[in-house]
């Protein structure tokens, strides 16, 4: 029986001095990787850590021949890492996950196993949620906020352990510096016309690091945040006209109505 082409992965890691978990992450990602994939890489996009942080990275390239660090001098946001990872993977899918290690990397071959041939983005969604009771009660109110408001294809947007086609982003490109790119990417991504699969994973406690994204005091923020881009990405739309004027079927119109 032929057996399965195996894909090329770039798997990275956004990461802000998460040096208590970050290389446990990375020898699990680099293990699995060699497993699932015909060719591989890991990034680790350092979001502007202190130097403490900084020597464990070191350490890590000195050990792990396919890793490569890519430092931010000044942090630009959860947004900016992604953004980062994305825009420096060089395979044809991109596999991403957090540093703090609520996700287990390994688990990345439940969503190469279940890949489907039409499938352009495997998204896990959490078994069970391993967090505070506040952590559980205002991720509950986000997701249903952003379900209603966003009409996303998935359960769990803020579930951050993707597998996407890299060419996803030649259509799709992202703009927020916050937290808020899940919802951003999710919708932008189903807007574009591309087959989402989700997988269900499992999550664990964050044992190093601290969120960036939900916690209490930020509620408000976040909240405004959301609707601004519900305004942008649902009322106006100003990224599927962008991918209308920009695409190649646009031109002949063009020309022909300035003849």
């Amino acid at each position: 029986m032929k057996q399965p082409i195996k894909p090329t992965i770039t798997g990275f890691f956004p990461f802000l001095n998460d040096w208590g978990t970050i290389g446990s992450l990375v020898a699990s990602l680099d293990s699995v990787l060699q497993e699932v994939s015909s060719n591989y890489e890991i990034l680790i996009i350092d979001d502007g850590s202190d130097e403490s942080s900084k020597e464990i990275l070191r350490m890590l390239q000195k050990k792990f021949a396919k890793l490569k660090v890519i430092t931010h001098t000044k942090n630009h946001g959860y947004g900016g890492a992604l953004k980062a990872g994305i825009k420096n993977a060089r395979m044809d899918w991109i596999f991403y996950t957090d540093g703090d290690a609520q996700y287990d990397p390994r688990e990345l071959r439940l969503l190469v196993e279940h890949k489907k041939k039409s499938t352009d983005i495997i998204n896990g969604y959490k078994i069970k949620r391993l967090d505070p009771w506040y952590r559980k009660l205002t991720g509950r109110a986000y997701h249903t906020f952003v379900k209603i408001l966003f009409q996303v294809p998935i359960r769990d947007t803020d579930c951050d352990f993707r597998l996407m086609r890299r060419t996803i982003f030649d259509k799709v490109h992202l703009e927020s510096d916050s937290g808020l790119i899940c919802t951003e990417m999710i919708r932008k991504i189903s807007d574009a016309g591309f087959k989402f699969q989700e997988v269900p994973i499992h999550h664990f406690w964050r044992t190093s690091g601290k969120s960036q994204f939900f916690n209490i005091p930020r509620v408000s923020k976040v909240v405004l945040g959301l609707l601004v881009l519900w305004y942008k990405l649902v009322i106006r739309k100003d990224h599927l006209k962008s991918a209308v004027a920009t695409s190649p079927s646009a031109e002949p119109a063009r020309a022909k109505a300035n003849s």
